[in-house]
């Protein structure tokens, strides 16, 4: 660990919808930094009823109502200040509590969840806000196939609770998108509706409230290199850069822009140690190059925190 690292724990936060990939995205980004080096915390253990109680009260874990708020914001606060904390545990398997757990802060910590920037107490401990927001149908589509074989339910029961918790999602998780210093978004390529995982676009709304790595070294004007860079407008009209990675782009390519990243990081070089190269990776099993790179992105924000560079 570099001697001017900041004398804290670095946290990220990464909300978004349920099935949004929140999850997966949180264990890349704890690989890259270190396994060792990161906690990783899900607000879901935060739920105020167990599943059976939502479904009696008809109530949606969605509702910030249904969540102990306060807590996670007490709990924030602690690990943000070295402290350790007695922490909920909610199991997806069966939806009951379980024994809470003892969490001692690390270097870095991950806090995913439904509502993670829902309070101003809340986001005013986070180093580094991401919000995932996936296509829609993707979404959906990833909810049916987790909460069918890892969650217990059946796809009726999946696609009754999307439609019970419709008006949900535009009222509580959707306006926490205008906190994040980055909205990623995983899309489809077009002619490619089925399409779940590997080959997947990835669009990053950039904005300027974390100071973003110089990649136009990366762009080729007028050829299709499968990355792109704009200057646009985001959906409150507020000037942002739009980075797309696709699922297409060639593996030379990607780990080009994945040296630049590591290159951007000097003082963090000891964390390649443990983290294949997407060059090797590519070779032994079929990998989402733009996942990959999502991940690069974050850590090197995670770093760029650790070192002060944004100082809040």
């Amino acid at each position: 660990m570099p001697k001017n690292r900041v004398d804290r724990p670095i946290i990220l936060g990464i909300v978004g919808d349920s099935a949004a990939g929140k999850t997966t995205l949180a264990a890349g980004v704890a690989q890259i930094l270190g396994k060792d080096q990161v906690v990783t915390i899900c607000t879901d253990d935060y739920h105020k009823f167990d599943r059976a109680k939502r479904a009696e009260n008809k109530t949606s874990a969605l509702d910030p109502e249904c969540n102990y708020l306060d807590v996670i914001e007490n709990d924030l606060n602690s690990l943000r200040n070295g402290k350790a904390i007695i922490k909920p545990v909610y199991s997806h398997h069966d939806g009951c509590f379980k024994a809470a757990e003892y969490i001692e802060p690390k270097p870095y910590i991950v806090v995913e969840g439904l509502l993670g920037y829902s309070t101003r107490t809340m986001r005013n401990n986070y180093d580094v806000k991401i919000y995932l927001d996936p296509e829609e149908e993707l979404r959906v589509r990833w909810k049916v196939i987790r909460d069918t074989t890892k969650r217990g339910y059946t796809e009726e029961q999946v696609l009754a609770s999307l439609k019970k918790r419709k008006d949900d999602s535009p009222a509580y998780i959707q306006p926490q998108r205008t906190f994040a210093d980055m909205a990623i978004q995983f899309y489809r390529p077009e002619g490619m509706e089925d399409e779940l995982g590997p080959g997947l676009n990835v669009r990053h709304t950039l904005r300027p409230t974390l100071p973003h790595p110089d990649l136009t070294s990366l762009l080729d004007v007028g050829e299709n290199t499968g990355i792109s860079l704009d200057l646009a407008r985001d959906k409150d009209g507020k000037p942002v850069d739009i980075l797309d990675i696709h699922g297409s782009i060639e593996t030379h390519r990607a780990s080009k822009l994945e040296e630049l990243l590591w290159g951007l990081i000097p003082e963090a070089q000891h964390l390649r140690a443990n983290k294949r190269s997407i060059e090797e990776l590519g070779k032994i099993i079929i990998i989402s190059h733009p996942l990959m790179l999502t991940q690069m992105l974050i850590a090197y924000h995670m770093v760029k925190a650790a070192l002060g560079h944004h100082a809040i």
